[in-house]
């Protein structure tokens, strides 16, 4: 029996996990539940998310992990994935908790307030303004961070990377954000989209 994996195939924080999964090359069985479908609905009711939403990693023994960035802490457990010197490890963490609490709600919130017809009213001018600018905001943070180093966090790739790469890889082509500011940003983009076993965020599993 494999791994289970209940995902949303447009979404960011489903991705970073299958992104992760394939660069392992971790066998799993794929199950894509899509936002606004019946089958998403009926998913809800019957209970299969934990916390209410995806991605949802099930284990051999049925045991459901909820949360993108805490499954990919399962994932890498024991890897080279999740750095193992303690100040390292530290500082991916951190980088994975501010991809959740600041970055991921602006720079993906963008995303979709433009992209699904259920929240198009709340897609103001000046929502989507504030937005912007926010997520410029965060962006620059980032690049400057990434000016003098080729990872988030230590001297090799983490999950730190893949946890933020979900979200920054669309913040231009989704979100609208002017990425053309983030040189070392785009530098880093490429880096993960060289990877040996890269997959894009449309390369759902059959």
């Amino acid at each position: 029996m494999t791994l289970k994996l209940y995902s949303m195939p447009s979404s960011g924080n489903s991705y970073k996990v299958r992104l992760l999964l394939a660069l392992m090359e971790t066998p799993y069985q794929h199950i894509g539940l899509e936002y606004e479908t019946e089958a998403i609905a009926q998913a809800h009711a019957d209970a299969v998310f934990p916390l209410g939403k995806m991605p949802v990693l099930e284990l051999e023994d049925g045991t459901r992990l909820p949360e993108s960035n805490a499954i990919l802490c399962y994932l890498a457990d024991r890897s080279e994935w999740l750095p193992r010197d303690p100040v390292t490890r530290a500082q991916a963490l951190g980088w994975m908790f501010w991809e959740q609490n600041q970055h991921e709600g602006v720079i993906a919130v963008r995303a979709a307030l433009l992209k699904y017809a259920s929240r198009a009213h709340l897609a103001t001018p000046e929502r989507l303004a504030e937005l912007l600018d926010r997520g410029h905001e965060l962006l620059a943070l980032m690049n400057s961070h990434l000016e003098d180093r080729k990872w988030m966090a230590g001297d090799r790739i983490s999950v730190a990377d893949i946890s933020l790469y979900a979200y920054t890889h669309t913040a231009g082509t989704y979100g609208g954000f002017d990425m053309s500011q983030f040189p070392a940003i785009d530098e880093w983009l490429g880096r993960i989209r060289g990877l040996p076993g890269y997959v894009e965020l449309d390369d759902i599993p059959a």
